[in-house]
């Protein structure tokens, strides 16, 4: 982008309402919502690291570009040492992840690709999570409540598991699902600012 060249109109890669949510809290509006559909399988031996900034790129890859747009996409996994936590299939799945991160620390990752003009970055942020010991109780109550389903690792650290989690070391909004520092970085590099700093979204 020149100086004098229009910033770009910004295709967010995603389906996910709280992706959206995020962006609003720094001012960024998308012009156009293009969810990705790509397969989402880890591959054998693969680091959580490696999958997670994998499919970030993946899914800047699957969507269709125009001449004058830019594409935000990204992709968060709970890992607990090498094994990836995705989403749940089901509510034994979802209690599997629970007992695993009951009582110790895990990591949240998030990438963010950003694709415009015949170009791709991509930023990962790690973040240290962890989550208190469950009771049996606890966790059948949160199961029950279903708000495990569609979440990496079986919960959303906004939703009801809020209640499980003490503490975490490194950016909230990225467990959430987009860091909001390093996207605002990415997203003012290509001339794409937030509403309320002036410029446009």
């Amino acid at each position: 982008m020149t100086a004098s060249s229009p910033p770009p109109l910004l295709v967010l890669g995603s389906a996910s309402p709280r992706r959206l949510e995020l962006l609003a809290q720094i001012g960024i509006v998308p012009a156009a919502l293009r969810p990705a559909d790509i397969d989402e399988t880890p591959r054998k031996a693969e680091t959580p690291r490696d999958y997670v900034r994998r499919m970030a790129v993946d899914k800047a890859k699957a969507v269709h570009v125009a001449d004058g747009e830019a594409l935000l996409t990204a992709d968060t996994t709970v890992a607990v040492g090498r094994r990836i936590l995705g989403k749940p299939r089901d509510r034994l799945e979802a209690a599997q992840f629970m007992r695993l991160m009951s009582g110790r620390r895990h990591l949240v990752l998030t990438a963010v690709a950003l694709r415009h003009d015949g170009r791709t970055r991509h930023r990962l942020v790690q973040t240290k999570v962890r989550m208190r010991p469950l009771s049996e109780a606890e966790l059948q109550r949160y199961l029950d409540a279903g708000d495990w389903q569609g979440k990496a690792g079986g919960y959303a650290i906004q939703g009801a598991a809020a209640a499980y989690i003490p503490w975490i070391q490194g950016s909230f909004s990225a467990v959430v699902g987009l860091p909001l520092s390093e996207t605002a970085a990415m997203l003012a590099a290509v001339g794409l600012h937030g509403q309320h700093e002036g410029g446009v979204a």
